[in-house]
């Protein structure tokens, strides 16, 4: 089964939450479970909305907490998926924090999240690729290019490095 290739801005989400005092910590900063939290939640209906399958989590890349949240904060992710491979996708996500009463608004982290496709039975299954549309969403897909080559880079030389453990433990 062919499937027709989609643009990022296809799977676009935008998730806002009014932080509150139930979010924070005792220095009123929230807490970044909590953000981490919503991250996923946004990147996750990303991933659906491209895949139109259900995902799950596979990892979370890495995550750059730039300034502190506070209460009362307008807190927005916006998720897209930045590039797709055969099962998975990675999946971007920027946080912006806004003072309502102000109406600045300050980046406040980043994300990168891979997420699996999974079939009825629970299986990894095909995704469809990405068509980038504009040199940021081409920019995006190549900077995903990099990563996933670190992370597969990385995975190789652990493993590499616990076969030759294990060796000298013998």
């Amino acid at each position: 089964m062919t499937v027709n290739p989609r643009s990022p801005s296809e799977s676009t989400t935008v998730l806002a939450h009014w932080m509150g005092i139930a979010d924070a910590n005792s220095n009123r900063d929230i807490h970044g479970g909590t953000i981490m939290k919503l991250v996923d939640e946004a990147a996750g209906v990303a991933s659906v909305r491209h895949s139109r399958r259900r995902t799950v989590t596979a990892s979370i890349d890495r995550m750059s907490f730039l300034v502190p949240i506070k209460i009362g904060q307008l807190v927005t992710f916006t998720a897209t998926v930045n590039a797709a491979w055969r099962t998975s996708m990675e999946v971007g996500v920027r946080v912006e924090a806004e003072d309502p009463r102000s109406g600045e608004v300050l980046h406040a982290s980043t994300a990168y999240l891979t997420f699996v496709a999974l079939d009825d039975a629970g299986r990894p299954t095909a995704v469809p690729p990405i068509e980038p549309r504009t040199l940021d969403e081409q920019r995006r897909m190549q900077e995903a290019e990099i990563r996933r080559r670190h992370r597969l880079a990385e995975r190789e030389a652990i493993e590499h490095g616990r076969k030759a453990f294990t060796l000298m433990a013998d």
